[in-house]
Parts: structure tokens; C-alpha cells; sequence
């Protein structure tokens, strides 16, 4: 695929099954990963591989992080939030490990993971997969931090879901990037 075809039409996937990336593939999604625009060179992605036999206990742990901010949750949204991690055969949570003080600026650091993120969201389609970007409130918990092996101080990006797609692309529709471009007159 051109380079430039992915990138104009680059979308998130709307479902995905297996099969998922095989660990050949995803060292291959890392490798361009990590060729990411880095100031002062620190390297700050982190990339957590959750293999389609650990979804449910990923799962669990969404659920436990929703129970924690909403203790009177439903049994309903408890399920919702644990089949989240149902969405792909392979999650790939990426996070910024942020040094705070450091020379270069913690919004550069989180940058940088960020355009890491971007490139595997590349990188997916360009090897034949889906792939769709997602957050949430478990993203900001120190608890699935702390369980997914991150740093207190670490940020996640996103959880990346990858598999075959098998659905439609997004209704969104695209925005027209003149829209969003101004020239500088000094």
C-alpha cells in the first residue's frame, strides 16, 4: 500500500475478530513504533501486549476499575465494561513513561508516545488489520496502571484493539483539512 493512500485513508476499525497480529507482526508494529519523533531521545512508549487468553482477565480488571469509581454500578454496566476487552483478539496498551522534571517537557514526552501510538494505528493496516484507538476512565487509574506493570507517574495513551476487521469504517465523517490551516502573515 503507498504510503500516502494509508494515510489519507486511515480509519478505525468498527468491529474486529480474530485472527489478531501474530508476535512476528506485532515486533514488527513495535519496531516502527519506536521510530517515532523523540526529543532528548528518551524513549518514554511503553507497550503492554494482552493476548487474546488474558482478555478476560482484562476484562475483570475493567470492571473492578469501573466498581472502584462507581460503586453502585449495575451488574449490566459491569458486564459492558468487562466485554470491552471481547473487542479484538490483541490489546496493546501504550503508555508515556513521563520523568517529570526533566529537561524535556512532559508534554513532549507524552508526544512522542502518542506518535508511537499513531504509528501502530499505521502500521495495522498497512500488514492487513483493523485497529481502533480507545481510553477511557481505566486509562487514568493507578490501579490498572498498577497492574498492567506501569509506573504511578506513567501515562497511558490508549488501548489499541487489533484484529481482522469485519465491520463497516466509521460513519464520521472526514474533515476537510483546509478547514483547520492558516497561513502565518507575521
Amino acid at each position: 500500500m503507498d504510503a500516502i493512500d494509508l494515510l489519507l485513508t486511515r480509519d478505525s476499525a468498527l468491529k474486529l475478530e480474530a485472527p489478531g497480529p501474530s508476535a512476528e507482526e506485532l515486533d514488527r508494529m513495535f519496531a516502527s513504533a519506536v521510530r517515532a519523533p523523540d526529543h532528548g531521545r528518551l524513549r518514554p512508549w511503553r507497550f503492554v501486549v494482552i493476548e487474546s487468553d488474558r482478555r478476560a482477565a482484562f476484562g475483570a480488571l475493567m470492571a473492578e476499575s469501573l466498581l472502584r469509581r462507581d460503586p453502585a454500578a449495575t451488574e449490566e454496566a459491569l458486564q459492558r465494561e468487562h466485554g470491552k476487552a471481547m473487542r479484538a483478539p490483541t490489546i496493546v496498551v501504550v503508555a508515556a513513561h513521563v520523568q517529570k522534571g526533566h529537561r524535556i517537557p512532559e508534554i513532549e514526552q507524552i508526544a512522542a508516545a502518542s506518535a508511537a501510538t499513531q504509528t501502530i494505528m499505521l502500521a495495522a493496516p498497512a500488514m492487513g488489520y483493523g485497529a481502533m484507538w480507545k481510553t477511557g476512565e481505566p486509562a487514568y487509574d493507578p490501579a490498572v496502571k498498577s497492574a498492567l506493570g506501569l509506573d504511578k507517574a506513567d501515562e497511558i495513551i490508549g488501548f489499541l484493539y487489533i484484529g481482522t476487521r469485519t465491520g463497516g469504517v466509521s460513519p464520521v465523517p472526514r474533515p476537510v483539512a483546509a478547514e483547520y490551516v492558516s497561513v502565518w502573515r507575521g
